[in-house]
């Protein structure tokens, strides 16, 4: 167990007695201390109203409607469309928040929060998306044990498909989910292209791509290089409309398939996996990644983005909620960049190189090559 081990026990068996709780309460030097920790506590029972507050701004348009200057309750009511009393809850509770700010009287404007809020659609697109998720979490017990077939498996589609990780179904419903990724899609970009340079590449494979969102990006920054995308067959075509719209289909070829069972086109250079791993098994993973290491052309680099177990300054993120939100989908698990790494080289690549994330609560990046 260790020193620090013995002196976790101890303190817990400290802190579990209310004599000494009360006591840490009062004693000037354990008083802030003991505030925080009652501060935190609350704030984890709390904190699925807190999340509503935020879902009410931005269902109401509140952000939008006060990136102009501070506005009085009277014109936040009539825009939101609520109560008097309504709009004034809201607001109180926003400015608590820091999503909005008090101006004296009855006015209010953006807090540097509600300020961050503004045009960004795929933060948004999160936050309605998650009324899903926290329908499957009225019963966490009920998640942990898999005995739900919850709002967010369904949404997902091919989470429960036929057989243990059949992501080859094309099942679900594609044209949200795609769209939903598509709007989320530019937090993880930034943090992509500082840690690989398309333009390096002759071509670029986006595995499970999407709608084409992230090869509309690459292609964008990168003007030469070649672009491919494999997903399945109905998002696929999602992805050959956009691209069209956006005067890439010149450079952009679409495939459809499965890559549990079907090839990936070969010669690409770059292979990139936004988002994808973390969505499947162990052994689903292993099959794409032995798909990629065979269709990768010599030399080449595969690229790994997703948010990692373990990321230093996102724990919280890495294991509670994707843990959480994951299983509730019906398949998948966070990973540290340790285990990626193991699976990686078990898969036939090496010179795997973490890319420390300015933003790791969204997206670390891995970059591996084949052996």
């Amino acid at each position: 167990m260790g020193w620090r081990g013995a002196l976790g026990d101890l303190r817990n068996r400290i802190v579990g007695e209310p004599e000494f709780r009360r006591f840490a309460k009062s004693f000037a030097p354990t008083r802030g201390k003991a505030r925080g920790e009652a501060r935190a506590l609350f704030d984890l029972m709390a904190g699925f109203v807190y999340s509503q507050t935020l879902l009410a701004c931005v269902e109401t348009g509140l952000f939008d409607f006060l990136k102009t200057g501070p506005k009085s309750l009277p014109d936040i009511a009539g825009h939101a469309g609520l109560p008097p009393d309504g709009a004034e809850r809201l607001a109180r509770a926003a400015a608590s928040l820091g999503l909005l700010e008090a101006r004296g009287g009855d006015r209010y404007a953006l807090g540097g929060l509600g300020a961050a809020m503004v045009g960004d659609d795929g933060l948004a697109a999160m936050t309605r998306h998650h009324a899903l998720l926290y329908r499957d979490l009225t019963d966490p017990l009920a998640v942990l044990r898999s005995e739900t077939d919850g709002a967010l498996a369904a949404f997902w589609g091919y989470g429960r498909a036929a057989g243990a990780d059949a992501a080859g179904s094309d099942s679900g419903r594609p044209n949200a989910y795609s769209a939903l990724m598509a709007a989320t899609l530019p937090m993880v970009a930034d943090e992509i292209f500082a840690a690989c340079k398309p333009g390096r590449h002759r071509r670029l494979l986006d595995v499970g791509g999407g709608e084409g969102a992230f090869l509309e990006e690459a292609g964008r920054r990168a003007p030469r290089l070649d672009l491919a995308l494999f997903d399945l067959p109905p998002v696929a075509e999602r992805a050959r409309v956009r691209l069209a719209r956006s005067g890439l289909s010149d450079r952009a070829q679409i495939h459809g398939g499965s890559f549990i069972t079907d090839s990936l086109p070969a010669g690409a250079d770059l292979i990139t996996l936004v988002r994808i791993l973390h969505d499947h098994g162990d052994d689903t993973v292993m099959t794409l990644l032995r798909a990629c290491r065979s269709s990768i052309a010599p030399g080449g680099t595969l690229l790994v983005a997703e948010p990692m177990a373990g990321a230093r300054g996102a724990e919280p993120m890495g294991e509670a909620y994707f843990g959480f939100y994951l299983m509730a989908m019906g398949r998948g698990r966070p990973r540290s960049a340790a285990r990626l790494t193991a699976i990686l080289q078990e898969a036939g690549f090496g010179r795997v190189r973490l890319h420390r994330s300015r933003m790791p609560l969204i997206a670390n990046v891995l970059t591996a090559h084949p052996i």
